[in-house]
Order: structure tokens, then sequence, then C-alpha cells
């Protein structure tokens, strides 16, 4: 499973003569893909295809393209800030496997979080749980549910490459669906500032000009499983042997930010949401054990996303599994994102007798 993330992440951004050959090859199947999802989008544009009023006022945080731009902390972040603000927020998500409901809990405690492939009946959920707002994890494409806001995050490493369709590249949708954002954010992990204001910059154009923020995911501490207690500084891994695991959208750039770090890193990538075995553990703990130094550096350093995942199964004789937290900074566009928390915020007025029941529109 690996080696086809390895696969899939080379065709979709490799610059050598086998990646471009295998776009030109799958570049049919991107065509009939994105007429696919035109004629999806009409049918809703033109209400052919019923879209329902939610129990409670929602905003969306999605995407263009597979994974790898932030939504879970961005999500988290912003259901704090909605809770700090006064309001009883829920995060309503589908939940591949179990990491994305474990990791919300621990981000955002206190925070209600309903797991539901149809996220009209998650919300009702979250209502019926005492909740007033919600936040929908990965919804952008999920148009049956109505919302009163759709922030769409867009990665500042990934806006580097060709906007293609899958199975071509990595895009859900063409650039142009940003038009139906209300903001568009720009996440970034190794990119600088420039190259993110630029992506905005780009990207804002192609959404009709809807307000653009940037955020940075920076690495914050690193954390010894199972959590509990303070972190230590990331500069603990300066100069370390650092097993690296991860299983999320960009394992790639987790990678060169423990790297950045000072880590001597040693990768070990995963597919997106990938259930790890307890033989898959045991082979990371072994593989740990045998790049440690005799002045015992080493460590297996993983995601929180991947953390709630491996940590019941680490071996209890292997070295210790570490995680690192992640931090969410507003660099720039932060006065649009807090009016779009503000707009949904002040939805929850509206609110009346048919609360909690699902409607057409």
């Amino acid at each position: 499973m690996a080696d086809l993330a390895d696969l899939a992440s080379h065709v979709w951004y490799g610059r050598d003569g086998i990646a471009a050959i295998a776009r030109v090859a799958l570049t049919p199947a991107s065509l009939l893909y994105g007429v696919v999802m035109r004629m999806r989008d009409s049918l809703y544009d033109r209400q052919l295809l019923s879209s329902y009023v939610l129990a409670l006022p929602a905003l969306s945080v999605g995407n263009l393209t597979v994974g790898g731009t932030g939504k879970t902390p961005v999500s988290s972040w912003i259901a704090r800030r909605m809770q700090a603000l006064g309001a009883r927020p829920a995060i309503v998500l589908r939940g591949y496997g179990d990491d994305e409901p474990l990791v919300h809990s621990l981000l955002s405690p206190g925070v209600t979080v309903v797991t539901d492939a149809d996220r009209v009946r998650g919300v009702a959920e979250a209502a019926s749980r005492g909740a007033d707002v919600a936040v929908l994890d990965d919804a952008f494409q999920h148009r049956r549910a109505r919302r009163d806001a759709d922030v769409v995050l867009v990665s500042a490493e990934q806006a580097r490459a060709d906007a293609r369709l899958l199975p071509a590249g990595p895009y859900r949708e063409a650039p142009s669906a940003l038009g139906r954002a209300s903001l568009l954010v720009v996440t970034r992990k190794t990119a600088s500032l420039e190259e993110a204001a630029d992506a905005a910059s780009r990207m804002a154009r192609r959404a009709r000009n809807v307000p653009a923020a940037i955020v940075a995911l920076a690495l914050d501490a690193v954390h010894a499983w199972p959590p509990g207690g303070d972190g230590s500084p990331l500069d603990a891994l300066a100069g370390a042997a650092v097993l690296a695991v991860a299983a999320v959208g960009e394992p790639a750039a987790f990678f060169a930010q423990l790297a950045a770090a000072g880590a001597d890193v040693a990768p070990a990538a995963f597919p997106d949401h990938h259930a790890f075995t307890r033989a898959e553990a045991e082979s990371l703990a072994r593989r740990a054990e045998r790049a440690v130094r005799g002045d015992g550096a080493a460590r297996v350093v993983c995601t929180l996303k991947d953390a709630v995942k491996l940590g019941p199964l680490w071996p209890d004789l292997a070295p210790p599994l570490w995680y690192v937290s992640q931090r969410v900074t507003v660099e720039a566009g932060g006065d649009a994102l807090n009016a779009i928390v503000a707009r949904v915020l002040a939805a929850r007025s509206q609110l009346n007798d048919t609360t909690g029941a699902a409607r057409p529109s």
C-alpha cells in the first residue's frame, strides 16, 4: 500500500519522463471524471438535485485536492475559536477510519464530534446532542448539505504543480470550483510566506476574487505516547536519528519539517488514513531498534493522526513512540477568517422550532 501511495505521488508531482508519460496516459480518464463532476455540479446549480437546509448553522472546511491541506487542524482550530466565542460547536465528518474522530477529540476537548457520511443526518445528531453550530470537516464536495459558509483550503506546496484532475492529478475538482467558496485559505508547511501569498493571489483570481487568508501549519512540540503532560520543544530532535512514520496526505512535507528541525530522518510513508496492523507496528519497532546509535538517540516520531492508531499497537519493550503536535498560525487574512466565523455564529439567532429537521432547499 505504501508503494501505491508513492506511485500516485510520483505520477502527480514527478518531473521525470516516466511521470509525464503516466499523466498523459491517464488524461482521458481525467477528462471523463471532469465531465461527470461538471454535470453533477450543474444539476445542483439548477436545483435538479436536492440540497437540504441543515439543523444547525454550519461552516464547511474542505479542499480541491486529495489530502495534504490541513483540514483536520484547521477544522479543530475553527471549532475551538467558536467555542471561545461562547458557541457550542460540533465537528461533523465522514470519518475515514478511526483516526480523524480521535484526533479531533484530542485537539478540541469539550467539542462534540459526530461521524456520519451523511452530513445532513450528522448535523441533526449534533443538534440532538446540544450543539448550536457545526463545522463540517471535508464537505466541500458534499453539496447535498446546505451550509452558511465554505472555507476551502489549498496547499501552497501542491499549488506549485499543474491542476490535473483525478486520476492524472490530485484534484477532485477544477480550480474554477473555488467560485463556490466563501473564503480561500492557503496553508503552508514547507513553502515560504511569499510562495503562499503568490498561490493565494493566483487562486483568488480563479475564485472570482473571494477573500483569502494564509495559515501556517508548523510542527510545535514533541510528545510521548500516550498523550498527557507537557511536550518537549521541537529542537529536542536536533541531531537525533528519527524514524519518521506518516500515513497522511502529504508525508513528504512532514519529513521535510522534521529535517528542518535538525533531525536525521529515515522516512516510513504509508497511504493516507492507513490502518496499521500489529505486525506493521512490530516491524517499525524493530526498524527503530536497528537504527539506535551508541548514544541511544534514535526516536520513532509520527503525526498525531498516526499516533492514535499506532499507539495502542506499539510493543511494550520497543523504543518509545513520539508524536508531533501542530500549531495553526493565521499569517494573513485574519479579519476575513474572523468575519466568516462571526457570520456563521450570527446565524444561530435564526434558529426556530424546526431546528433538528433537515429540509430540502
